[in-house]
């Protein structure tokens, strides 16, 4: 529910409705403007009724129930709100982030090699798997701490901010000790009590959207997040499985202005899983540019040949610098930055 306070309402009347909100059980998450506030009551919708009972409250104008089922990540109760990674660093502003580097993270020479490299070409964070989820039991499945160690090296080195996917609750507090943004990947997206823990650190996180999953379910699942405290959540679109087989998935560009729509969150996208061919790999990073995104994660290896996973839609470090310089044309087309 959305709770209107007349105009002019005083402070203390506004602080006895919320105090009288959170007796109920319910969050508030109050919008102060310059002519009056809006307060957003988050919670059991069982509880719709009580709620509705505050329009008799001193200084409450209406109260309008809240339509779409994703309260927080909707655009109903919050503008759209840029999330902040370091400074200088901010999903869903003018300027947009690029995330690069490995899938994994295979040694110390490499993550090294590949962070310098892509921030020489102007990449903003760096990404790299630590714990890889991966369909084989007998593939590569990441160097675990070791691998979080050599992205804190990566970063001390470069400055770049870290963002590495966590699997697990299990892992959660060791994975958040080193990362600056907590990816959680498609296979999890609905791995709601993972939601739930990630939604109670403070570290931004990054929601990458389900192998099927519709625009729908993907809020859904950051509404979890958010419901736990955490707003810091930037949406990724890294295709979806249809039909198709040219392509490893079919990236959805159309979600971006959906979104953009129907959420107050930043969406960013990933065009080498949204494609599997780092050949595809620059076309779609443009063309999302294009259609309006908050920023891009590309895979970057420093000799894809040889790399430990997804070495196919990796591009190599002068390749990725090539991205770069067209990437600024595209964004200045469009009003943006890079």
């Amino acid at each position: 529910m959305i709770i209107v306070m007349q105009k002019g309402a005083s402070r203390r009347e506004i602080d006895d409705v919320m105090k009288e909100i959170e007796s109920m059980g319910y969050q508030t998450h109050p919008i102060f403007g310059v002519e009056r506030t809006v307060i957003g009551a988050i919670g059991d919708e069982r509880g719709k009724a009580r709620l509705q009972q505050l329009e008799t409250s001193p200084g409450v104008e209406r109260v309008i129930p809240i339509l779409k089922p994703y309260k927080l990540a909707g655009l109903e109760l919050r503008k759209k709100t840029p999330v902040t990674v370091a400074p200088g660093v901010v999903f869903g502003g003018m300027k947009l982030p690029v995330i690069a580097g490995p899938c994994s993270v295979e040694s110390h020479e490499q993550i090294i090699a590949t962070a310098e490299a892509v921030k020489q070409a102007g990449a903003t964070l760096l990404r790299g798997g630590a714990y890889k989820p991966r369909t084989s039991p007998y593939s590569f499945q990441g160097l675990e701490e070791e691998g979080l160690k050599m992205l804190a090296a990566a970063r001390e080195k470069t400055g770049l901010p870290i963002v590495t996917e966590v699997m697990k609750e299990s892992v959660l507090p060791l994975v958040a000790d080193y990362a600056d943004v907590l990816q959680i990947g498609t296979r999890n997206m609905q791995n709601f009590d993972l939601l739930k823990a990630v939604g109670q650190t403070r570290k931004p996180v990054m929601l990458k959207r389900g192998l099927a999953s519709t625009v729908h379910e993907w809020l859904m699942s950051a509404e979890y997040i958010m419901a736990q405290g955490n707003l810091d959540v930037i949406l990724c679109e890294r295709g979806i499985r249809t039909f198709e087989t040219l392509t490893r998935n079919t990236l959805d560009l159309s979600a971006v202005p959906a979104l953009k729509q129907e959420s107050s969150l930043p969406v960013i996208v990933d065009p080498s899983h949204g494609t599997g061919h780092a050949s595809f790999v620059p076309d779609m990073a443009r063309a999302a540019v294009a259609a309006g995104c908050d920023g891009i994660m590309v895979e970057v290896h420093p000799d894809p040949h040889e790399a430990w996973s997804d070495g196919s839609q990796s591009l190599t470090p002068a390749a990725f610098a090539e991205l770069m310089d067209s990437l600024r044309s595209v964004a200045a087309a469009v009003g943006r930055e890079i």
